[in-house]
Parts: structure tokens; sequence; C-alpha cells
């Protein structure tokens, strides 16, 4: 490609806000001119697609529990796990420059170096020796185009079939099920590899592949530039509030009688609650299914409804430890 300027592009950073937020910022701003190849990673994180339910796809408040986070990418397809035995890539340029076969190229022939025979299955997924080690999801906007993806070098499997698995609870969700394949990392192929010199080989294969003007940044930690995007990605109403319309149900039996509660959600956010209890008291709940109307699907925000409500404070008390031990 003529006069082709090709940018190399690493980030410091192991938060998947600040990462994606980098992300975006690159693909609104990359000139007509340019191919970007960016590599970043993330610690400890679930990424679920664009369309994807938060609550249905990962044990999100096990992954919080335990110092990690939950990021919800532009692009679509289904959840991942990113630690830092796993390394992100995302080609960003000009429509008129995507060219998927390419792309490909770069990663196949950066693998190849290392006796690495990897192979793209379908539209999303790269497989060695048949197991997947590597996702692709895809976006466009204005004419701006990214291919990204997951290279699983040694990524903890044990941590990803754990915060992937989803919880046994009620929901029917209107969203997208997320395709759970078997999966494998390069290290099982050639325990030589590591990240870094991954990130090398990736380098040189963009720059063997592609021709023109080649140049290397080092993105830090600096949000300044990228406030408004990181906001998006940290904030509640995108990690969750995207969630399709789903419905979620939750039973306990108690000493004076079995509760069940019935909730309806759009965009994150209680539209219609029901509670069915076989209570001897029949005015025991009255007016508070309404009091849920509106408010985020969170557990505080559900206890702090109830801890408000004019309920007998013993039956309230037990239900706000049974609320405790379940996972939304």
């Amino acid at each position: 490609m003529e006069n082709m300027k090709l940018r190399h592009i690493k980030s410091r950073s192991f938060n998947p806000w600040y990462n994606l937020s980098l992300e975006e910022y690159l693909l609104e701003n990359v000139k007509e001119d340019e191919i970007i190849l960016y590599l970043w990673q993330n610690e400890n994180t679930v990424v679920i697609g664009r369309n994807q339910n938060a609550w249905k796809e990962c044990a999100y408040q096990k992954l919080e529990e335990d110092g990690g986070k939950l990021a919800r990418r532009l692009s679509g397809g289904g959840a991942v796990y990113h630690d830092l035995g796993n390394l992100n890539f995302t080609f960003i340029m000009n429509q008129k420059h995507y060219n998927l076969e390419k792309q490909h190229s770069v990663i196949i022939d950066a693998l190849a170096k290392f006796n690495v025979k990897a192979d793209f299955s379908g539209r999303n997924d790269m497989l060695i020796d048949g197991k997947k080690f590597s996702g692709h999801a895809y976006y466009t906007n204005n004419n701006k185009s990214y291919h990204h993806g997951t290279l699983m070098v040694n990524s903890d499997l044990d941590k990803l079939g754990y915060y992937l698995k989803p919880s046994e609870k009620k929901i029917k969700s209107k969203g997208i099920d997320s395709v759970r394949s078997r999966v494998t990392n390069i290290t099982d192929v050639n325990n030589e590899v590591t990240i870094e010199m991954l990130k090398q080989s990736m380098d040189d294969s963009f720059c063997k592949i592609y021709t023109g003007e080649c140049t290397y940044e080092i993105y830090e930690l600096e949000v300044d530039p990228l406030i408004v995007l990181y906001d998006k990605y940290s904030s509640w109403q995108w990690r969750f509030g995207q969630s399709p319309k789903f419905d979620a149900s939750y039973t306990e039996r108690f000493t004076w009688g079995e509760i069940e509660l019935d909730f309806s959600l759009k965009n994150g956010l209680i539209t219609e609650a029901n509670i069915f209890t076989d209570a001897m008291d029949v005015e025991i709940f009255d007016g508070l299914a309404d009091s849920f109307k509106g408010i985020k699907f969170e557990k505080n925000e559900i206890k702090n409804t109830i801890n408000k409500a004019s309920i007998n404070e013993e039956i309230k008390k037990e239900i706000l430890m049974w609320l405790n031990n379940i996972e939304l």
C-alpha cells in the first residue's frame, strides 16, 4: 500500500475500561491513510458483547469480589475472559483498507514463527489442532472499522470456566447467548512462547504483510484525553444498562411461608415486579412490588427498597439475609 502509514500501538494499562476507551478513541481518530495494530491486555476481566445480558453471561459478582472487572465492548459476539496470559489485538483502519484475509495473515504468520499452525474457523474463531485459542469480533462506524480479538498464550482456563459459567437462576433472556467452545493455549503447543515474544512477532508480521512507514507508540494510563469514553465504559449504565429485556425470578421458603420475587427488566432497570407468597398474612407485602419499579437491578438497590418498606421487622431481616446470599 503506497504511502500507507502503519502504527504499532501498545497500552501499558491492564484496566479494561481504559483499554476499550483507547480502542474507540483510536477508531474515531484513525487517518484515511493509516492502519493501526493495537495490542493490549486486561487483568482478571470478563468482556461481554454489545448485545449481551450482563447477568446471564458471567458470574460478575464473583468476579468483582475477586477484584476483577466487567466490561462491555462496542462489537457483538460472545463473552470472553481476559487475564495477563492473554494478548488482545485490534486492527483499526478506514473501511476501504479493511481486508479480513490480510488481517488474519498477520496472526497466522506471527504464530508460524513459533511452529504453531493456526487455522481460521467460520467468522469468529481461530483454532489450533481443532481447539479455540482466539475469538474475533468486528465493528464499523462512519466508514471506520476495527477487527479485534484474543490470543490465549497461557490463560488460566480454570478461571475462564469459573467466571463464564452462568449461575443457575431463573433467567429468561432475549439477548444473545455466548457460544462456548473447547479452548486451548498457545503454550500447549509450544511452551516457550511468551506474551512479549508474541507482541514482537505480531509487530514483525504486521510490517511484513503490510507495506509503508512504521511507527511505534506506547500509551500509559492517562485518562484525560479519553475522559468521556472512560466514563462511558466504566459506568453502570453501559455495562449493565445496555442489557436486553429479560426476566428474573427468585424463590425462598421461610418459617412464615414462601416468597417469590419476579422482576421484568429493560436496560438494567426493573420495569415491573410481582411478589407471590403463601404467607397467612395476605397484606404483608402490600405496595412493595410497586416500590421496585424504576430502580437498578442491583442487590443493594433491591435491599434498600425492602429496608424502607413498612413490613414486619423480623420478616424484613430474614428476607435481607436471604438476599445477601443470592447471586443476581
